[in-house]
Parts: C-alpha cells; structure tokens; sequence
C-alpha cells in the first residue's frame, strides 16, 4: 500500500485528507500531520496503516473538542458527552480529556467559577440554584463547595434585588414567592425581603 496524495481540504483548511492506493484513507490536522511525518509515495504495510487510523482518530477527537471547549469553559462530564456523542471510544475520549486537562483548558474548578461569575452578571440567582444548575452539569460537589466558597456576592441584596426586577410581573403575592423560590432563595428570606420591600 501507498500514500498516493496529501491534500489540503476545501472546508476545514487546517486539515489534510490522506488518499492511500488512490482512496481516501483518513484525515489529520496540520500539527497531526506534521507529527506523522507522512509523506506521498510513502510504502505503508496493514498494522501500520490500522495504527495511523486510530492515531488519526485521535487527532480529529482532539481536534473536535479544541473547537468545542473553545465556545465556552466545559465541565469534564460536559466534555465527556460531547465526546460520546461523537462516538470516541473509550480510550480515545480519556487521552483527549488528559491533554486538555494538560492544556489547562478542561478544569471542573474553572468552569465552577466561570459558571457563577456569568450568572451573577445574567441575573440574582441564589447559591442554591447555582449549587443546583452545577450539579446537573457533574461538578463534585467539594468542588463546588469551593468556587461558592469564593463567591462574595450578598444572598439577600441579591434577593432584593430580583424583588425589585420582577415585582411587576407577579402581582399575586403566593404566585411571586413561589418564582422566588423556585430561583433557590429560603422561605424565611422571601417573606422577610418581601415585608422590607412592602414596608418601602
């Protein structure tokens, strides 16, 4: 078997498709291709051609999730979805995790802070609903623990806050201490958040 052409393709131009005996064979990133050291007219044999498919699986996983993690900061469960979805096996899905752990670019603890810091500047949400929203997204929860931990924000101005935001849109009173507390916010919090407002 040989490496009958390289070529560089038409969509994704950081990327190479490789043609083997005249038939597209597989593709590779440019850093990929690079690290291969292929070149055309290149005599490959069946083991070594089986292993520069999976190598080339890898390259196009991490390649993948480069682009994907790029978006925005993921969790590692995120990240392992994404990956799953995209049919990685299980080995191939484990080393793209590692080196983006390696890459600083996949932390549970980043994307814990990250999280946070864009809800608080989306809305007044409470540490519960944060607590909660991060939970369905995996984190751990000492992880967790630790970004709250590091969030200075004021619950009950927060609250107020939200009061003052919505008020127009509950005016039954039952109705808007249920949206108060369906964002995370305590009972007792409400009902005395909602006296101060009443007392204003």
């Amino acid at each position: 078997m040989k490496i009958t052409a390289i070529k560089q393709q038409a969509k994704r131009t950081d990327r190479y498709s490789i043609f083997v005996d005249g038939k597209y064979a597989f593709s590779l990133s440019e850093s990929g291709l690079i690290a291969s050291r292929l070149a055309s007219g290149q005599e490959l044999d069946a083991s070594e051609l089986k292993k520069l498919k999976k190598d080339a699986g890898l390259d196009k996983a991490h390649y993948n999730s480069l682009r994907y993690v790029a978006m925005r900061p993921r969790s590692e469960w995120e990240m392992q979805m994404y990956l799953q979805r995209k049919e990685a096996d299980k080995d191939t899905a484990e080393e793209v995790i590692r080196r983006l752990r390696d890459l600083n670019m996949l932390s549970d603890l980043d994307f814990a802070r990250s999280w946070i810091a864009n809800r608080r500047l989306l809305k007044s949400t409470s540490k519960r609903r944060l607590r909660m929203e991060l939970m369905q997204k995996h984190v751990p929860s000492d992880i967790i623990d630790e970004a709250l931990s590091e969030d200075q924000t004021d619950e009950r101005q927060a609250l107020r806050d939200l009061i003052q935001k919505k008020r127009a849109r509950y005016p039954d009173k039952l109705k808007f201490m249920r949206y108060l507390a369906g964002q995370g916010f305590n009972y007792h919090d409400i009902k005395s958040a909602l006296q101060d407002d009443s007392d204003e």
